[in-house]
């Protein structure tokens, strides 16, 4: 979905060179660490955006990663990525969709997701997609928005769709644990978090100066050319009240059933 300016929250993820995750890094490093992610692990980043969590993977833990998304130009900054970090080698970058993975069954130690199942509608085929590429005793681990308390009020709702392109029903906590359960993915936890600033801001440590530089530069150029992305940006200045009473997010990690003797 895209607003009556006709700009669309993902493609400006993608013109900019950002991959936007609820808790920042910090968040993402605690999903990695409930995985087990090791040097031998073989993970699959879906979802993975401008490559970030992948190349990290590949440097910081020496495993191999497998990453895909859905937009084209967000593979191609991934691999541009990767080139510069040194870890081509490691890292394999595919447009795909999450429904629909382009790979054979048991694959992968590790599948990663991160705000990407918020924005499908079938969220159960997702789910299934996700557990049937992960090796029985493997991990899943997503981090997706969540309805702290549920129903929200209409106007919050209006106002996640309108913002972030979230045009379908969002789950609570206990709803996402029920959907992977239901993929075959036993000791399901879930940690629920509420929106912090200080969380938030480690988002920066997944890029290099050179990377924010990049991403400033372009943000403001787009701004003093487009009108759109003007009006954008104002119609997300204020944030509706009491949003963060209900708005959060949790991470939710699973492991594959292992095959019946």
């Amino acid at each position: 979905m895209s607003d009556e300016s006709g700009l669309s929250y993902f493609d400006l993820q993608a013109y900019i060179g950002t991959t936007k995750h609820m808790g920042g890094f910090e968040t993402t490093q605690r999903l990695i660490d409930l995985c087990h992610v090791g040097q031998d692990t073989h993970v699959l980043d879906v979802g993975c955006g401008v490559g970030a969590t992948a190349c990290y993977l590949a440097k910081a833990y020496g495993c191999r990663v497998a990453g895909v998304d859905l937009r084209a130009s967000m593979v191609a900054l991934s691999e541009e990525r990767a080139r510069r970090e040194g870890v081509e080698e490691q890292v394999q970058f595919r447009v795909a969709d999450a429904q629909d993975l382009p790979f054979g069954e048991a694959q992968f130690d590790v599948v990663l997701c991160e705000s990407v199942a918020t924005f499908v509608a079938d969220k159960a085929q997702v789910a299934r997609e996700l557990a049937r590429v992960t090796r029985p005793g493997g991990y899943v681990g997503l981090n997706e928005e969540i309805w702290l308390q549920s129903p929200p009020p209409a106007e919050l709702i209006a106002f996640a769709r309108r913002t972030w392109d979230i045009e379908h029903d969002l789950p609570t906590a206990e709803g996402w644990v029920a959907i992977l359960e239901e993929a075959g993915l036993r000791e399901v936890t879930a940690q629920t978090y509420k929106f912090e600033a200080r969380r938030e801001s480690t988002q920066l440590k997944r890029y290099h100066p050179a990377d924010m530089l990049r991403m400033v530069y372009r943000t403001l150029v787009l701004y003093m050319r487009s009108a759109d992305f003007r009006a954008y940006m104002k119609g997300r200045y204020r944030l509706p009240k009491g949003l963060f009473e209900y708005w959060g997010y949790a991470l939710f990690v699973g492991r594959k059933r292992e095959k019946e003797a």
